[in-house]
């Protein structure tokens, strides 16, 4: 007689990295993205920018006009919301949320004291801060290795290019990176 077996294949098998690493990926995605999905929602409602308009020494914006309160407060709402949903503390979501948007604020500070114009594309400088900074200060709550923080920090900056050239073409990024 023909034996039937019956396989099942959860996310968990088709995937190279643990749930939990993919969880923290989708939760630093959410933190990059969730303020560009509200910014659209709320079309130029309060979108007060953190650097308040300050303008340096070098003639350049402190940030630029694209990092606002809402995006700040969207970001960690999200992913503390999100985290929660996973069974997750608060404060992981909260944390990652919080530094995802130092970093992204770095990275800007950085780009503009490069001369470079608000949303200007700068590999490795538009990922890295926002994603190794959360998964540093989540290192010790999470138990991460070294290992799986610089993992995650390339594998964000794989998904999040990808992923913003998808959100270009359906219409709700303004820029594919």
């Amino acid at each position: 007689t023909a034996t039937t077996e019956i396989y099942t294949l959860s996310l968990h098998d088709a995937l190279p990295i643990s749930m939990d690493e993919f969880l923290l990926i989708l939760l630093l995605l959410t933190a990059n993205g969730s303020p560009i999905v509200v910014r659209n929602l709320l079309r130029g409602r309060w979108d007060s920018p953190v650097d308040r308009g300050v303008i340096l020494a070098d003639g350049h914006r402190l940030l630029g006009a694209s990092k606002t309160w809402r995006g700040l407060v969207t970001a960690v709402l999200a992913t503390t919301l999100l985290a929660l949903s996973f069974g997750w503390s608060w404060q992981i979501g909260a944390t990652i949320g919080a530094c995802a948007m130092l970093g992204d604020a770095l990275s800007s500070f950085i780009k503009r004291r490069m001369g470079l114009p608000s949303s200007a594309m700068a590999p490795g400088l538009d990922h890295v801060p926002e994603s190794l900074l959360p998964l540093l200060a989540c290192k010790p709550l999470m138990q991460l290795s070294w290992t799986q923080v610089l993992f995650l920090s390339l594998a964000f900056m794989v998904a999040n290019l990808l992923l913003s050239r998808l959100l270009h073409r359906l219409g709700i990024r303004r820029h594919p990176h």
